[in-house]
């Protein structure tokens, strides 16, 4: 894609939660969910985010929306630094920055219909009155494919896939620029995915959006996602351009993610890597690399000095001792 200006600036992002304390009110053990994450999303593209339960994917996004409070590095939108901001000062930023939760059912307020959910975010943000916000949200509904006979109903009365169409035109209705979808798909059918997949890209292209989309989906995000960076552990151990992640993975978790694919052809033979250790690896040790206790390629230097995320090839960054000789095994 052609250089456009970066819109979001994540550097070295930590968020630890607290999992016990002392009689002192003191942290006794820490669970380090986000734990030095750097990269940055430029204006008008799809960043995809994927790793497996518990890597820290959501807690990101959840940081980027100013949900959580981070503990230690910072969040610029548009050259701002939200960590800086209070309550006051968020809300224009909270009308430019948006969001897409996996459950559409517990993100909408049961007792409101529809002209209510969507209306709501206009109200607070000041955008159109009275009749006039009665027809943009029709419009909104119309344009998500729902009809205007839609806006007295109450969520329960949607289906799954009607219910995240909702959520993404309520997202929509403050006119942002930046959206962070937080598994927008995972709990709809499969034959319901691809439509709202489409959808969210044809937004894209018509409001002129920046998305941030985690999701567990690999194949999904392949196809909507501009470049993707894959998280382990609290740490980002791969970033790419969308094709070339796929095509030349360089960090073994990232290779194992994407053997668990199901190919369409039964004919199909890959190798599925399968990995050692289940669980979240080696999070709550000081040194070494998070990922050593599951890889077959782990050697002593690896319980040392965790690996630093570099650039291998061209905007191909990846955290591993041994990237080189795994993207020279890939090409083979």
């Amino acid at each position: 894609m052609s250089e456009s200006k970066i819109l979001v600036d994540v550097r070295n992002l930590k968020k630890h939660f607290s999992k016990g304390k002392d009689i002192w009110g003191r942290d006794t053990e820490v669970n380090k969910a986000v734990d030095g994450v750097s990269f940055q999303i430029r204006q008008g593209e799809t960043f995809g985010l994927v790793g497996e339960s518990g890597s820290g994917k959501s807690t990101v996004g959840r940081c980027l929306l100013r949900l959580y409070d981070y503990t230690d590095g910072e969040v610029l939108f548009d050259g701002q630094p939200l960590s800086k901001l209070d309550e006051k000062q968020l809300k224009p930023f909270r009308r430019r920055i948006q969001s897409i939760f996996q459950d559409p059912y517990s993100s909408l307020n049961p007792s409101l219909n529809v002209l209510e959910l969507i209306g709501e975010p206009m109200k607070i943000h000041g955008i159109h009155q009275g009749e006039e916000r009665k027809e943009a949200v029709a419009a909104l509904l119309e344009r998500v494919g729902l009809k205007r006979e839609h806006l007295y109903r109450f969520p329960h009365e949607f289906s799954g896939g009607q219910r995240q169409r909702i959520s993404i035109a309520r997202a929509l209705s403050v006119r942002p620029e930046f959206v962070v979808c937080d598994e927008p798909i995972s709990a709809l059918d499969v034959s319901v995915q691809a439509q709202v997949v489409n959808m969210l890209e044809d937004l894209q292209s018509e409001f002129g959006l920046t998305y941030l989309f985690i999701a567990h989906d690999l194949s999904m995000v392949r196809h909507i996602s501009d470049r993707i960076g894959v998280m382990y552990s609290g740490h980002l151990v791969e970033v790419a351009e969308s094709d070339e992640l796929y095509e030349h993975p360089g960090h073994p978790y990232t290779k194992a993610l994407l053997s668990s694919i199901l190919e369409p052809d039964p004919h199909a033979i890959s190798e599925r890597i399968v990995l050692k250790n289940e669980g979240a690896g080696d999070r709550f040790n000081a040194d070494g690399c998070q990922f050593r206790s599951r890889c077959r390629y782990a050697t002593e230097q690896c319980a040392i000095e965790a690996p630093e995320l570099r650039e291998v090839s061209p905007n191909h960054y990846i955290a591993c001792h041994f990237a080189e000789s795994i993207l020279s095994e890939s090409d083979k």
